[in-house]
């Protein structure tokens, strides 16, 4: 397939490049390609089963490093809140449903085109812990040199362990890990999911915690409590003291993630685009850490070495 004749669209974070044919989307990508490619497909092959809307497999060329799959279109539901005519509340109470559907799943393996086994991974505290390392890893080093770093990065990780083993929901549910209004999209036959690659078996409160404080959607504090408290209604045998908890745990470290990803994009990648959604990140972290006692130690770091000339633009 001459990918030249074809439309390419607006890529993501991620390595792959997206293109639409007359009736599909061509997704090619070279680096990573089992995960982008093979695993992508797995999952969505999975969520399917489920009833979940996800984009079907029309066609593979493993070899030649692309998969032609559904067109869902154009309209995700972050484009359709830039009008002001969208009733946000309705769609979230949509989003809602189609979270609980696929927190309801338990399918751990399935077989890929190539005939070979995947299995959905858990989300596992050692992977969490990484991930908000990339904060570290990539930010930190954009401000910090030699001892003070050191001494920094030495007190962040202790604080990350320590949250981490405050979480309360140990039972795994499925996790989209992406889950955010950018990756619904507006179909003729209702919500679809897209970009579930990185899908895993983990906290509960991880997806919702994508919903509510995501850095790409700018919400007030009246449509996120909305948010958050109409998913505790659709799930009343949670406690709802633990499970804000664990959620506001994994909104901070998620964000930390995001941070150092986005300053990784820039600095490894050239990929700029992402930098001016940094201090909207650290709004987030300041909104959850500034009413839990469990993010003392946090706070008083922050405030003291990171100023708001480090929260903003790097």
């Amino acid at each position: 397939m001459n990918l030249n004749k074809l439309k390419k669209l607006s890529g993501d974070a991620s390595f792959r490049n997206f293109y639409r044919s007359k009736n599909s989307i061509i997704v090619y990508c070279i680096k990573n390609k089992k995960s982008n490619l093979l695993d992508y497909d797995a999952i969505n092959k999975i969520l399917i089963k489920k009833k979940v809307i996800a984009p079907s497999l029309i066609s593979q060329h493993y070899k030649e490093n692309y998969i032609e799959i559904e067109d869902f279109g154009d309209t995700t539901v972050f484009k359709k809140f830039k009008k002001k005519t969208a009733n946000k509340k309705n769609y979230y109470k949509n989003i809602l449903d189609l979270l609980l559907k696929i927190k309801k799943i338990k399918i751990k393996n399935q077989k890929t085109f190539l005939k070979t086994n995947f299995k959905v991974p858990n989300y596992t505290s050692k992977m969490l812990l990484d991930e908000s390392n990339l904060f570290i890893e990539w930010y930190l080093q954009k401000y910090f040199k030699g001892k003070k770093k050191q001494s920094l990065e030495k007190e962040l990780k202790k604080i990350f362990k320590k949250l981490l083993r405050n979480i309360s929901y140990k039972r795994k549910v499925f996790v989209h890990r992406d889950f955010h209004v950018s990756n619904i999209m507006i179909t003729k036959r209702g919500l679809g999911l897209i970009d579930s690659q990185d899908a895993v078996y983990g906290n509960i409160a991880y997806d919702l915690a994508s919903l509510i404080d995501d850095v790409r959607l700018k919400t007030n504090i009246k449509i996120k409590d909305f948010i958050f408290h109409e998913f505790l209604k659709k799930n009343k045998n949670l406690d709802h003291k633990k499970f804000k908890n664990d959620f506001d745990i994994l909104s901070v470290l998620r964000n930390f993630k995001i941070i150092g990803i986005f300053t990784r994009l820039s600095m490894r990648d050239n990929k700029n685009k992402y930098l001016k959604l940094i201090p909207y990140a650290w709004k987030l972290i300041e909104l959850r850490t500034s009413k839990n006692p469990i993010f003392k130690d946090l706070n008083y770091l922050l405030v003291k070495n990171f100023d708001k000339k480090k929260r903003k633009l790097i």
